[in-house]
């Protein structure tokens, strides 16, 4: 567990103290491979108003895989500290990175500024969930090496919901990209559909007086974003691309730098990639970012369930999809996401006081005729979009290619209605108990509902271990 100072949570003079209200990036380079890693320091910046917390400085979640925090060089003392994941985080879980397959991804850090010199360090957590320090640095703010980079004057920001001070709120951030100049007007109304579906949704519904959206748009030269495994490349500011990590549906960027000099433009502790396609797809990583697509029939469902993942360190509760990551949670160990658990302790569940009266622990659901179903649709989804890929690649007709993708649309529309329909035929609907399968594991990890909107697709309610995870976090913006 992370030790947490006595006067965290309770004191803005101690913010004051040590802390201007600006903010400090930090970018780096994150570097190895699953047995090793390695963090160098690439450049310091200054940039504007510190969005997050100033009572709240030291983060006691115990979320992500690696923990940033801040120590006052003099003294030693833990001054500031904040839980995430990354893209390498991801990468070290993968085929090619047990190989031994080496790659780096650039990261930042966005700190409160400091008055004084601080120590700068990364702690990752390890298979026993215990975290080890991989990295520290001294900054100090008086260096003439700190950069104070201009704003992009092309850049238009829109204010699309105020809520309050940056300070006391949620501040969420949406990029445009893929979006050309021509597009400004679709931008604008992308980004009002999507702020009203995240404010009309709960539990986010319920602190909508607490939450501040901000849409930021650095035009595009192309419309769209890579589709490599289609043979599709398109020149866009922030360099967003499916196929990521070889997952066909997974649509990440790995030009940090960019999209963090985009949302320079406003405050923010949460940050969106909305990306102008039609196609499904999408990602969310915890305090980094999360991305999805504007035009496709999930666009809603996937906005929604991509935020979980970044900004309340959700796990993903399906287990029948192909996903790129081997071991993607330590055996033996309960993961500290708030909506999935090992079940070491069946009679003290992680979520004991919200078990429906009378449901067993853990609860039988006819698992077999579900993973059956959906097997089968996985399977059939797998083809047409092989199919989709290949017609693509060959240059066919556009007739052929939009027959194939409106096929797989069809298909993906027709076996959620089935899917839905047959979860109401359970009596454990709406029951919260503990249903094995979950976080890519199709036993012994377990959810907490049948259904939700991180299992499966739709605009269904967050399960019960979700809605408490997602409104623990939003309190912690709001202090």
């Amino acid at each position: 567990m992370l030790a947490v100072p006595a006067w965290a949570g309770t004191d803005l003079a101690h913010f004051t103290k040590y802390f201007r209200d600006e903010t400090l990036r930090i970018d780096y380079d994150h570097t190895g491979n699953a047995a090793e890693e390695v963090v160098a320091l690439d450049r310091v910046s200054r940039q504007g108003i510190y969005a997050g917390s100033r009572t709240r400085l030291v983060d006691d979640l115990e979320l992500g895989r690696y923990y940033a925090e801040v120590y006052d060089a003099a003294s030693g003392e833990l001054l500031w500290s904040r839980g995430f994941d990354s893209y390498f985080g991801e990468w070290k879980t993968t085929s090619d990175a047990a190989a031994g397959v080496r790659r780096t991804y650039h990261e930042s850090a966005l700190v409160p500024f400091p008055r004084a010199p601080i120590d700068f360090a990364i702690e990752m957590r390890g298979d026993d969930y215990h975290l080890t320090e991989i990295f520290r640095v001294r900054i100090d703010p008086e260096s003439w090496e700190i950069r104070r980079d201009a704003l992009d004057d092309e850049v238009i920001v829109v204010e699309a919901a105020y809520g309050g001070d940056p300070h006391g709120c949620v501040d969420v951030a949406i990029l445009g990209e893929g979006y050309t100049a021509a597009e400004d007007g679709k931008f604008r109304k992308d980004l009002a559909h999507f702020t009203e579906v995240l404010l009309g949704y709960e539990p986010y519904a319920s602190y909508r007086r607490s939450i501040n959206v901000r849409g930021v748009l650095a035009p595009s030269q192309e419309r769209g974003c890579d589709e490599p495994s289609r043979g599709v490349y398109r020149n866009t500011r922030l360099g967003s691309t499916f196929d990521s990590l070889g997952s066909e549906r997974y649509l990440l960027t790995e030009d940090n730098r960019a999209y963090r000099d985009v949302a320079a433009h406003v405050p923010y502790d949460a940050l969106f990639i909305m990306v102008n396609h039609e196609r499904y797809g999408g990602g969310g990583i915890y305090n980094f970012f999360n991305t999805f697509t504007s035009d496709n029939q999930w666009s809603d469902y996937v906005f929604l369930h991509e935020f979980g993942h970044h900004f309340a360190g959700l796990a993903d509760e399906y287990y029948t999809s192909s996903t790129a990551y081997n071991d993607f949670y330590p055996r033996g160990v309960e993961p500290n996401e708030r909506n999935i658990t090992r079940l070491l302790d069946p009679k003290h569940p992680k979520w004991g006081n919200l078990v429906s009266k009378g449901v067993a622990v853990p609860t039988p659901w006819r698992k077999a005729e579900y993973d059956k179903k959906d097997v089968a649709y996985q399977n059939e989804r797998h083809a047409i979009n092989d199919r989709i890929a290949q017609l693509m690649r060959l240059g066919a007709p556009t007739d052929q290619v939009e027959e194939a993708k409106a096929d797989g649309e069809r298909l993906s529309r027709d076996h959620q209605d089935e899917v839905d329909a047959w979860f109401t035929t359970s009596p454990y609907a709406a029951k919260v108990g503990a249903f094995e399968g979950a976080g890519y594991m199709s036993t012994g990890m377990y959810r907490s509902q049948l259904d939700c909107m991180m299992f499966t697709k739709g605009m269904k309610p967050f399960c019960a271990a979700c809605h408490r995870g997602i409104i623990e976090v939003i309190e912690r913006y709001r202090e």
